[in-house]
């Protein structure tokens, strides 16, 4: 129950996550905000733990390799999510991300010999059919922006392979390291990474104090999300870590709806048709059939 819980606390805040994303497009562009998100991450996580547990920072000295593949994916994943956000929208790249979670499930069945059955075989398939509806539904009625949907979709594809990739090391890294202790080099190593790729002409800009309050907090979001699911990797499944994850797209259409009937423009939302929704609602029930409500420990 803490392992979901603590679950919980990061799909609710993936779930606003792209929405805020979108907005802080309009003032920066995607590689300085996943720069910015790292670096509040990073300097967040070195202030607090030099005070609390400075053991913990012990881990700069010599980080494991599996550390830095698994910071790297991180990287990969924050790029490609934002770019999807950017081009496809916060509705669509919601839906196509949660392939990451599908291959995080199938790495639970071949990796950790988690348990697959016939009923998680039909959840693939109906996650399949769902992600080809929605897709081709959002082409069909957003002719105009096909050419943008698309190359957001293969930004957010690649993100979710990133992800899984991410996610991987980091169930195995959390039986030996403190969580927070992995995030310092996950959040620290992108920082440099994505130096190079940083606008610094943009922070000179004259913003309203809200912007700088949003990026703060986009910052804050890394921490906290990523920091309670490397703990939820430690109190349960991977499998069941995953069922609760990939109910987030479900606050960002709920939000995006809200923004919709008050009419706030803080950017331009496309509206996502019935045929739509129904293969959204097809990609999360599919995708949890396939991940499995239960786990059986192999004898």
């Amino acid at each position: 129950m803490k392992g979901i819980l603590l679950a919980a606390t990061t799909a609710v805040l993936w779930g606003i996550l792209a929405i805020a994303l979108k907005v802080a497009l309009n003032y920066f562009d995607s590689y300085t905000i996943v720069w910015f998100r790292f670096l509040v991450a990073t300097l967040v996580l070195i202030a607090y733990y030099a005070v609390k547990k400075p053991a913990l920072l012990q881990v700069y000295r010599k980080p494991p390799k599996m550390m830095i593949a698994g910071a790297v994916l991180l990287a990969g994943n924050y790029i490609g999510y934002m770019q999807g956000i950017n081009y496809a929208g916060p509705a669509a790249t919601q839906i196509i991300i949660q392939t990451g979670p599908v291959m995080l499930g199938i790495i639970g069945f071949t990796i950790f010999k988690e348990t697959i059955n016939w009923i998680r075989g039909i959840g693939f398939m109906i996650a399949t059919i769902g992600f080809c509806v929605f897709y081709f539904n959002q082409i069909n009625e957003l002719v105009a922006q096909k050419e943008a949907i698309t190359q957001g979709v293969v930004w957010t594809l690649g993100a979710a392979a990133s992800w899984a990739g991410y996610a991987f090391f980091n169930k195995k890294l959390v039986q030996k390291y403190h969580p927070q202790q992995i995030n310092l080099i996950i959040f620290g190593l992108p920082v440099l990474l994505f130096l190079p790729t940083a606008n610094f002409e943009l922070f000179m800009q004259t913003y309203e104090w809200w912007v700088w309050v949003l990026m703060i907090a986009l910052g804050l979001n890394t921490v906290v999300a990523y920091g309670t699911l490397s703990a939820a990797f430690k109190y349960t499944e991977a499998n069941k870590i995953s069922i609760v994850i990939i109910m987030n797209p479900v606050i960002t259409f709920v939000v995006l709806e809200l923004l919709m009937l008050l009419d706030i423009n803080w950017f331009p939302i496309n509206k996502v048709s019935p045929l739509a929704y129904a293969g959204a609602i097809l990609v999360i029930g599919g995708t949890i059939l396939a991940i499995g409500l239960t786990q059986k420990k192999k004898a």
